[in-house]
């Protein structure tokens, strides 16, 4: 059982209204810079409650400032919540099921959206702190770069934060639980393209071609022994190619001239992930002189791995077991090889990125799951969490 204190007490006193709100953002969910309606309830929320706001930073992200009633320390921190919804169809039944048509809210923003929304009511009613907190209602956090959008925007420079702080729900903790690690919490991800170039031919002449499935079909094998035999054991990677494409499935005597490979590395460290990136090219070039084709590969990398700093992570879990106990705290949560550009506001500021804990997982709503929604009672959760961070961090004076 949660302690109730006085400030889980009050939020829970919100969650009637919040959920109503995390309710009709599900119910009309907007992909990633299309975030319009979202950025409208936000920005109509937060000038209710006196809190200054500024849209249209990075697209359709919206900043909320709210300065403490105490003498001003100079302090800013920051809280973020990202408001995008997927491609995905639909398929709960719930009455506030969404009602655009391949679009829904499966990974839950809209539920942490409304959770920096309680967090804002609570610390504008309650301003007795020096400092000034940060409201940052990111776009676009799938797949999209939402967070470097706002910051190329001048995030940090118009507003300009100490620290960043950011949560998720996970659904395979239990709800009101807390998970944070001092190091890596998602890895980098990055993407890659690998184009196969031969000579087509007649099937029943093989000899005469230059194939480019075959080159493919080993480039597959042999790539998956970069992780298995040149990464150490006590580092993580994964390399995954999740696609191939060639030639037509009507066309059963027909070599194609091309093959077409594609996926995903994900890796904790720089040096993991330059070395993973030069070996495939290497064992591309290998494939390539084997059977006398052209290999290239298209590496992207798109987000860095989202490394906590240590001494906020361990605030993280300070203040998660003054709220909720030391049963309710993971201090040291495995990391998720999926990733987050919360990593890009943590390249630019320290701070932390924690787990929420909802449920779920036992029933099957997973992440990115069309049976998916946010558990609305883990709202005064993290608006506790959230606003305790603030609280602390801006009554503080240490510097990193």
């Amino acid at each position: 059982m949660t302690p109730q204190t006085p400030l889980l007490t009050e939020l829970h006193s919100l969650l009637p209204e919040l959920r109503a709100i995390r309710q009709q953002i599900h119910a009309f969910p907007e992909l990633g810079f299309e975030e319009h309606q979202t950025a409208a309830l936000v920005t109509q929320f937060l000038q209710a409650h006196d809190i200054a706001v500024t849209t249209g930073i990075g697209k359709t992200g919206v900043v909320g400032v709210l300065r403490g009633l105490g003498p001003d320390n100079g302090r800013w921190v920051g809280l973020r919540a990202d408001m995008d919804a997927l491609p995905i169809q639909e398929r709960t039944g719930l009455s506030y099921q969404s009602t655009v048509a391949g679009k829904m809210h499966a990974c839950g923003h809209d539920g942490h959206t409304a959770i920096l929304l309680a967090t804002a009511a609570y610390l504008a009613k309650h301003r007795d702190f020096s400092g000034t907190v940060c409201f940052i209602f990111q776009p676009a956090e799938e797949g999209l770069g939402g967070a470097q959008a706002m910051i190329e925007d001048g995030l940090f420079e118009r507003f300009p934060c100490d620290a960043v702080f950011a949560l998720h729900n996970w659904p395979s903790l239990p709800p009101g639980h807390i998970g944070v690690n001092e190091g890596p919490m998602m890895a980098a991800a990055d993407s890659f393209e690998i184009t196969i170039t031969g000579h087509g031919g007649h099937g029943a002449h093989p000899y005469q071609a230059k194939d480019p499935l075959v080159a493919a079909a080993h480039l597959v094998t042999a790539l998956q022994s970069i992780v298995a035999r040149n990464v150490h054991p006590f580092d993580s990677a994964v390399l995954t190619v999740s696609a191939m494409q060639a030639g037509d499935l009507s066309a059963y005597s027909v070599i194609p001239d091309t093959a077409h490979l594609s996926g995903t590395v994900r890796t904790f460290s720089e040096a993991v992930q330059q070395h993973v990136q030069q070996r495939m090219q290497q064992v591309c070039d290998g494939v390539a002189a084997m059977f006398g084709v052209q290999v290239a590969l298209r590496y992207m990398p798109l987000f860095p791995a989202t490394i906590n700093t240590p001494h906020y992570a361990r605030l993280v879990a300070q203040v998660a077991t003054e709220l909720f106990g030391a049963a309710q705290v993971d201090d040291q949560l495995t990391p998720s090889m999926g990733a987050e550009d919360f990593a890009f506001m943590l390249r630019q500021r320290p701070g932390a990125y924690f787990r929420l804990g909802q449920g779920g997982a036992e029933q099957g709503r997973v992440l990115h799951n069309a049976q998916f929604d946010f558990n609305d009672a883990v709202i005064p959760h993290g608006a506790a969490m959230f606003v305790r961070l603030a609280q602390q961090f801006l009554a503080t004076t240490d510097s990193l």
